[in-house]
């Protein structure tokens, strides 16, 4: 805070927070971005530090934004706000790009392109500052809308190779996005410091002792020192939170002003756009005599009227709106709602007229439907739940009200706000329910049960909400049926699942022909064994138009993998990555990368695997989420690094008992025995198999048996060696595939030493596409050759397994083979450092992509980075590399590219 008894120009106790702000700065000019989020109580001076950086940055462009208390339910509004003055250059910007901002601005019709928002507005701030750098300014962040701080956070950790600044003010707590973001606490001033900033009030204060403690009160608050009223320092001391009492202080200014200077203060309150001619229209409508009411105001210093409405302090606008009594806040809204441009501004108008209601009106509710619908369209989750919840209130007819509030919870659902959620479907539990309806909120029930972690009655909601579709819409039972299934695996709770939902899905009666799908598959699966059911699911796997199973994919890669087929399982993984990246929907390209990179990892191209998790941490930061995990512990288990694998599996198994998920931790379980076999810690490994396949459900207990078998061998437990090879074989034999044959084949080897067996494993796995177990076939059948005697036939297949294992990259099972090479008086062979070795996971996806031909501005589009990003990137893989150029990068054949 400026003071009389400071130097000119300096704030008062901020030399050091100037000075980081200042660095910050020059940074930019000098082509190195950041960003910072300066963090602090009400009145501690953020406000006034982004000012003062703002009208010292010489040379440099400054852009600001704010975050409004009353428009944090319009999508994209904040980030709009900032990007309005750089709009010139969308037309620099890749055409999906622009579109993508069009779209969200309300610029233009359609449906956004989410997750290519966040790298759209970084885009289109770096072409800006390709012509002077910038300085974008975001001042009470703690208000913007969800989307725009997802956006402007992604923006924000993405900036350091682009001449702009990032500054971000906003109160504790932080949201989370923003938490990830280098952060600077502004604390209270000392008490010099705050002596300093009363020195210009010196005569109010009667005496040194009042002086101690307004001091003491004010906990170095500049803006307590200089709002709360200490004139003459009598009375109790005020025990309740400056904020409170600065927002009080602001409110003992409204007394005395004629009614229509506060009408006009709360009408300005009450309008987020700071928009002078809608200010002036609206209190003209009101009846308000805008010449002497705003002479009135201006003499309270609680707000500006310039090119822009302003209040001196959010705390400001927050006493005036709440000073305001209903009714008069209410014709305040009124006011703006019949100003406000119904063709440009939808959402703002009904928002106004909702807040202008005093009671139920449909013909609201409907406009605020209307709303929901563009602001889930534009990927405003939040915003849509709460237009709809406001709807449902304002809704008269019974029957729209059930229907509006259960489309609330939905809306709160998908927003993440489970617990909210579950309060409206309760709002509708006493009206009376059609058995649509009532099947809607068991569904939404049980979807909240689930996410809730601790609450068992999900499956029970979801069975009931598909019995009481059975004879409504038999398709959306069985949708609703196998919504149940995934869900309970996915959480953990697949104990007896199976049987108890197959049960009610054969109360859904056949109506009309129709194809299997994937619940027939599993009904066959559960009811009558691999053997009987292997064909049925092959045929929904590979089902005429590929209907019967796009609907939950989740649940068809667990099916091929439970039945053995990599090339059905890789099939599926192309057609969720082709459609996610055609249809730009986030979930499916996620899920369609994470499985890519597993397949990686089972075929030994570790390069794959690393790349695809690079893509998919690329969109999860993206759209504001967290990487997946399953496919970075699969990686892990295979390149067997121990300290590296056992930190993210402990990682990963937080995270798991956080969530209950059970499906992660039975990963985890599968992931540590291949880990530990490679490793030859086999009594860990066995202990580690023993969970996964006791608690293992589709796919994970098959592919934890060869596991169990290897390590129960090692160890000597022949009973549950014996038991787990002949459930493998069952499934195997099942099954058919080169690959499940071939794995079968070495278990059984494993238990029955019989070398018949060791060839028929390597046999078949030469046909399979998973080279990781046609190496460890070669390997066990070596080591079992040594064991024999037979060191000159163990040496073929050892060179055999060392040579594949280590040029994939299978540290742990390669150093298995190389300790059995050397047990034979074998030297094995040093391999060179991979690419993967000596670069991120990050720069090893550049490195390919550039490798097959990419641009830099195709890499950054797929990447989510700007194409200086990239080239920073490219030097320091040249760097890493020892090469100088692209046409180098293109000859390496260990990138795997192509």
């Amino acid at each position: 805070m400026r003071s009389a008894a400071a130097s000119p120009g300096s704030l008062v106790g901020r030399d050091v927070e100037l000075k980081v702000l200042d660095e910050l700065i020059q940074c930019a000019r000098s082509g190195r971005g950041g960003a910072l989020v300066v963090r602090g109580e009400a009145g501690i001076g953020k406000s006034t530090l982004l000012a003062r950086a703002s009208a010292a940055a010489s040379g440099v462009r400054v852009v600001q934004a704010s975050g409004v208390q009353f428009e944090r339910e319009l999508p994209f509004g904040a980030l709009h706000q900032l990007c309005v003055p750089v709009l010139d250059h969308l037309a620099d910007l890749p055409s999906r790009h622009a579109d993508a901002l069009r779209v969200a601005f309300g610029l233009a019709a359609g449906t956004p392109d989410l997750f290519h928002i966040g790298v759209a507005a970084l885009g289109l701030l770096a072409a800006a500052a390709r012509v002077r750098p910038l300085l974008c300014v975001v001042d009470d962040a703690h208000w913007l809308d969800a989307a725009s701080s997802k956006a402007l956070a992604f923006v924000g950790r993405r900036v350091s190779a682009e001449p702009i600044a990032m500054l971000f003010a906003l109160r504790p707590p932080v949201r989370d996005e923003m938490d990830e973001l280098p952060g600077l606490d502004v604390t209270g001033l000392s008490d010099a410091d705050a002596r300093t900033v009363l020195a210009a009030r010196r005569h109010l204060l009667r005496d040194e002792q009042v002086l101690h403690r307004l001091l003491a009160e004010a906990r170095g608050n500049p803006l307590a020192l200089l709002e709360l009223p200490w004139a003459d320092g009598l009375g109790p001391p005020d025990g309740t939170p400056v904020p409170n009492r600065i927002e009080r202080s602001f409110r003992a200014r409204l007394s005395g002003l004629p009614d229509d200077a506060r009408l006009l203060l709360t009408v300005a309150s009450a309008d987020p756009t700071g928009d002078p001619a809608l200010l002036w229209s609206a209190a003209c409508l009101s009846g308000v005599d805008v010449s002497t009411a705003s002479v009135s105001v201006a003499a309270t210093g609680l707000v500006e009227f310039s090119t822009g409405v302003r209040f001196c302090h959010p705390l400001a606008r927050s006493a005036v709106y709440r000073a305001a009594s209903g009714p008069e806040r209410q014709r305040a809204h009124r006011a703006l709602a019949e100003v406000t441009n119904a063709d440009t501004d939808p959402d703002r108008r009904a928002w106004h007229r909702a807040q202008a209601s005093v009671g139920p009106d449909d013909g609201v509710a409907a406009e605020l439907v209307r709303s929901a619908a563009r602001a889930r369209a534009r990927g405003g989750a939040v915003a849509a739940a709460t237009f709809l919840e406001r709807a449902a209130e304002l809704s008269q007819d019974p029957v729209s009200r059930v229907e509006r509030t259960l489309a609330a919870a939905q809306a709160t659902l998908v927003a993440g706000r489970p617990d909210r959620a579950a309060v409206l479907v309760r709002a509708v539990e006493h009206r009376v329910l059609d058995e649509f309806q009532l099947a809607h909120a068991d569904l939404l029930r049980g979807q909240v049960a689930f996410q809730s972690h601790r609450d068992e009655s999900g499956l029970e909601f979801m069975i009931r909400a598909g019995r009481r579709l059975a004879g409504l819409d038999p398709d959306r039972a069985r949708r609703c049926f196998l919504d149940a299934i995934e869900m309970a695996l996915l959480v953990g709770r697949a104990s007896g699942v199976l049987d108890r939902v197959l049960a009610a899905a054969r109360s859904v009666p056949v109506t009309v022909a129709r194809p299997p799908d994937v619940l027939d598959a599993l009904g066959l699966l559960e009811s009558a064994g691999h053997r009987r059911a292997v064909p049925l699911i092959r045929q929904v796997l590979d089902g005429h138009d590929g209907t019967g199973w796009t609907e939950h994919p989740a649940l068809a890669l667990m099916l091929a993998a439970e039945i053995w087929d990599p090339h059905r399982h890789w099939a599926i993984v192309e057609w969720l990555v082709r459609t996610g990246r055609e249809s730009g929907a986030p979930l499916l390209l996620r899920l369609g990368l994470a499985q890519t990179a597993s397949y990686g990892a089972l075929t030994a191209d570790l390069g794959l695997a690393m790349a695809s998790i690079a893509e998919e941490e690329a969109i999860a930061d993206a759209i504001g989420g967290s990487p997946m995990p399953y496919h970075r512990i699969h990686l892990a288990a295979v390149r067997g690094r121990r300290a590296e694998a056992l930190a993210l599996f402990e990682s990963v198994a937080v995270a798991a008992a956080t969530s209950g998920s059970g499906l992660l931790t039975g990963n985890i379980d599968w992931a540590s025995a291949v880990l530990h076999n490679g490793l030859a810690d086999y009594p860990a490994a066995l202990a580690a198999a023993r969970r996964a396949v006791a608690d293992g459900g589709l796919f994970l207990a098959s592919f934890s048996l060869p596991e169990l078998v290897e390590a129960a061998v090692r160890c000597g437990d022949s009973d549950t060696a014996a038991d787990a090879l002949g459930s493998l074989v069952d499934r195997a034999e099942a099954s058919g595939t080169a690959t499940g044959l071939g794995i079968a084949a070495y278990a059984r080897a494993l238990v029955t030493g019989s070398e018949e067996h060791y060839r028929a494993a390597v046999a078949h796995l030469e046909r399979s596409p998973l080279s990781a177990y046609r190496a460890r076939a070669h390997l066990v059948y070596g080591e079992w050759l040594r064991r024999e005697g037979r060191r000159r036939d163990c040496r073929e297949h050892l060179r055999t397994a060392h040579r594949l294992l280590s040029e994939a990259g299978l540290d742990a099972f390669a150093r298995r083979a190389a300790v059995e090479l050397r047990a034979t008086g074998e030297r094995p062979r040093q391999r060179s450092p991979h690419t993967y070795d000596q670069l991120t996971i990050q720069e090893l996806h550049i490195a390919r992509l550039v490798a097959a031909g990419a641009t830099s501005g195709e890499v950054a589009a797929q990447l989510f980075i700007s194409p200086r990003t990239v080239d920073t990137h490219l030097r320091n893989i040249f760097r890493k590399l020892g090469i100088n150029s692209r046409r180098q990068l293109r000859h390496r054949p260990d990138l795997g590219a192509g």
